[in-house]
């Protein structure tokens, strides 16, 4: 009996068998919980050693810092809220409850957010698309946090509307202050979604050339050819025309040589033939057309296309220093002699002065 009375005991507006019960809800609560803890982790890494996936700790990091923390936050508010309070410690209990849980959920969508958009980024192999995702994810966690803010403060009994209204206002004004800005951040998404070019590749824009090496929110950085870093803004590139040469397939070569007018018809008809010969001898240059193209002001000059099956500028030009050598020896064994700049100067029916003859036949 004495035992039941102590159980009856009031303390704070509760019996000892209420906050018994409470401290009872918390204890099996957290067992339960422990233990689910125990097989969705032990399942995840089951599953991450049959996949060759690298997020399996992006996971166990979701589940344990996110998920896991709402549940055991609502085991100790079920307990709680079970027992008779005080208006004011119950708004208070309430409060801390809200607030914890917008904290925890903010984080929850921020790490679900960077772990689908990795895996995404994975899926496609793509390093540019990598980078750019932990570029912009402090704005995506920015406003995250700007949401759950205005959703604490509205649970809190304050008025949102209001400063919703006033944000909006000083939002434009923000706005026009840092259209720069925006527009650069706009353009970033441009790249990022339409992806002109990537980290890695060798681009041309205007008269500045370089390969991209960073893609950031505002500036794009490359590394030129002469060693110096390029900075331009993502706004310029995405209102510029620009030429991407990672992507290229395959090179198209037109070039062109001249032969002296003194050349006979034969030698002519032949040179077509000569570079073809030549061209299709060298491994990776596909021939397409050599024409005799054009009576020049001190040549006959010839036109010459065919491709090279690699994008590599080097192997490009070290196929033309195959073909410009080959040329040279072949034209040399036909005795065909290459053009260069000469003036000629033809003398027609001269006339020799009189007193210029006379003179010689006084010394004869």
């Amino acid at each position: 009996m004495q035992g039941v009375e102590i159980l009856q005991t009031e303390f704070l507006g509760n019996t000892l068998t209420d906050y018994l019960i409470a401290l009872g809800i918390i204890l099996i609560g957290f067992i339960v919980l422990n233990i689910v803890r125990s097989i969705v982790v032990g399942s995840i890494k089951k599953w991450a050693k049959r996949t060759s996936t690298q997020l399996d700790n992006a996971l166990i990091r979701i589940f344990t810092g996110a998920i896991l923390p709402i549940f055991y936050l609502g085991v100790v508010y079920l307990a709680i809220f079970n027992l008779n309070l005080h208006p004011i410690l119950k708004q208070t209990v309430r409060s801390v409850a809200v607030l914890i849980a917008t904290v925890i959920a903010i984080r929850l969508c921020s790490n679900v957010t960077q772990y689908l958009l990795r895996q995404y980024a994975l899926r496609k192999d793509n390093p540019t698309l990598q980078q750019s995702f932990q570029g912009f994810m402090p704005a995506i966690r920015i406003i995250y946090w700007v949401i759950g803010l205005i959703f604490l403060l509205d649970n809190l009994g304050l008025n949102v509307s209001a400063m919703v209204a006033s944000l909006g206002i000083g939002g434009i004004a923000i706005a026009l202050a840092a259209q720069g800005v925006l527009q650069d951040l706009l353009s970033y998404f441009s790249i990022l979604l339409d992806r002109p070019f990537e980290i890695g590749d060798f681009i041309i824009i205007g008269d500045f050339m370089g390969t991209v090496e960073q893609i950031g929110i505002k500036t794009t950085r490359f590394q030129s050819l002469s060693g110096e870093e390029l900075i331009m803004s993502n706004a310029e590139l995405t209102a510029s025309r620009l030429r991407n040469y990672k992507r290229m397939q395959k090179r198209r070569i037109v070039f062109n040589i001249g032969v002296i007018y003194e050349t006979s018809k034969e030698n002519l008809e032949a040179i077509p033939q000569i570079i073809k010969t030549t061209i299709e001898s060298i491994d990776q240059a596909t021939f397409d057309r050599s024409h005799f193209k054009e009576y020049g002001d001190f040549s006959l000059n010839y036109e010459t296309v065919y491709y090279v099956e690699s994008s590599d500028y080097t192997l490009s030009m070290d196929i033309q220093q195959k073909i410009n050598l080959a040329l040279f020896e072949e034209f040399a064994q036909r005795g065909i002699e290459f053009a260069y700049p000469t003036n000629i100067t033809y003398y027609k029916g001269l006339e020799v002065p009189k007193d210029v003859t006379e003179t010689a036949n006084n010394y004869s």
